[in-house]
């Protein structure tokens, strides 16, 4: 794929999560049993679910749970992952060898296990009225876990370029540290590690919120752990479709909730074919 297209396609998607994001409403409209399971030919552009409402809405929402936590994650990692590649061309092997040992203890971690235990916590001393602390702190956590791995590969392009003397040979043909650090080392060749790093954590933030809300739909239903109850995750979506395979007329629900995570996939898959190695 082209670079330059690849890149319209994952910056287009990316704002098109985004801004339906923004403009999401606070809660959705009130139910019309008359309109259950209407296909997008009969209410434009998505659909009903089972009371009526319009899957549009399903997804906006949707999309506000997951966009802005899902990218602040990615940019976490990246900016850990950037950190780790440049000093391993900054000549501080003291330092260096200090965030490689405590990366390799994050790294261990059982991420999955972290991440309920965070959600528990943040949870279990909130009243039944308090609304849930949201996706925030969860994607946190979980770039957290996934920097060591992000970081360590950057050192690793890094120190295959020779490390500070990359560094010391580019000083000594005039250019400055400002230009050989941001541009020779993060932009022509930390990019394509730090970006793909970046967009898997935003991948796997917004699977991890479907999966976690996926649960909470499920009988008998429960508080969510990554939005208030006024929101609909796409998990939502998703359990819609599936009760198609009971007999349900929500064949549509099911090709939307998959659309929308094709959605993301796209973002990922673009992206890395964008900023890819020359």
């Amino acid at each position: 794929m082209n670079r330059k297209f690849a890149a319209v396609i994952a910056l287009g998607s990316l704002l098109l999560l985004v801004v339906s994001g923004m403009f999401a409403p606070e809660y959705l409209p009130p139910a019309d049993l008359s309109a259950r399971y209407l296909g997008p030919a009969d209410v434009p552009p998505l659909g009903t679910d089972g009371r009526g409402k319009p899957l549009l809405d399903y997804a906006m929402q949707g999309a506000k749970i997951i966009a802005l936590p899902s990218l602040i994650a990615a940019l976490l990692v990246m900016l850990i992952a950037t950190g780790g590649g440049l000093l391993s061309c900054a000549g501080y092997g003291r330092a260096s060898a200090m965030a490689q040992a405590i990366g390799e203890v994050v790294g261990a971690l059982p991420r999955l296990l972290v991440v309920l235990v965070v959600a528990l916590v943040l949870t279990g001393g909130a009243k039944a009225t308090d609304a849930p602390p949201g996706l925030y702190p969860i994607a946190l956590t979980w770039a957290l876990l996934a920097a060591p791995g992000a970081m360590d590969e950057a050192s690793a392009v890094a120190s295959r370029l020779g490390g500070s003397r990359f560094v010391e040979a580019l000083r000594a043909h005039g250019f400055s540290r400002k230009r050989i650090f941001l541009y020779h080392l993060v932009g022509l060749n930390l990019r394509p590690v730090l970006v793909r790093h970046g967009v898997e954590t935003f991948m796997q933030v917004t699977f991890l919120e479907v999966a976690l809300s996926y649960l909470a739909t499920m009988p008998p239903q429960q508080a969510s752990f990554t939005h208030p109850a006024s929101h609909h995750s796409w998990a939502e979506i998703l359990y819609m479709g599936y009760r198609w395979t009971l007999g349900e007329d929500s064949l549509h629900a099911l090709l939307l909730g998959l659309g929308l995570i094709g959605l993301v996939v796209t973002v990922a898959v673009a992206a890395t074919s964008a900023v890819r190695a020359r």
